[in-house]
């Protein structure tokens, strides 16, 4: 029963709302767009959180989930996000990769340190909005 894998990658996309509500045009349409509304909604809160404490991207790739219920496109930007997002964790996990970010990271924090050490020198604990003109 294997199918061809334009089969493969067609499974699965469309409406997940129940029969009874599909098979009514004016049902359904309602349907799609109380799901549009709500996943608008959660979208919009993730992107007021993405300045603000609490986890933006997620609530955005949520707001995405209650779109992919019903609408194909976002079936396929949560399709190809799912696969760039594995494709960065395999590449992250390679250890040339992985020993540059550790590399990275140190001579950042050599550097930041370095700008402290200095910042104290100079100014000791006193707040940069305190400072006067010297």
């Amino acid at each position: 029963m294997g199918g061809s894998a334009e089969d493969q990658s067609e499974q699965g996309l469309g409406s997940k709302a129940p029969e009874f509500i599909k098979a009514r045009r004016m049902l359904h349409l309602s349907w799609q767009v109380g799901v549009f509304v709500i996943g608008l909604a959660v979208v919009g809160a993730g992107i007021i959180m993405l300045p603000l404490p609490g986890p933006g991207w997620v609530v955005i790739f949520g707001g995405m989930a209650i779109w992919a219920t019903e609408f194909v496109w976002a079936q396929l930007v949560l399709r190809w996000t799912k696969r760039k997002v594995t494709e960065a964790a395999q590449r992250a996990l390679d250890p040339k990769v992985r020993w540059r970010n550790i590399i990275l990271t140190a001579i950042g924090l050599v550097i930041i340190g370095a700008l402290l050490g200095v910042y104290l020198w100079k100014f000791g604990l006193e707040m940069p909005w305190k400072i006067k003109d010297q």
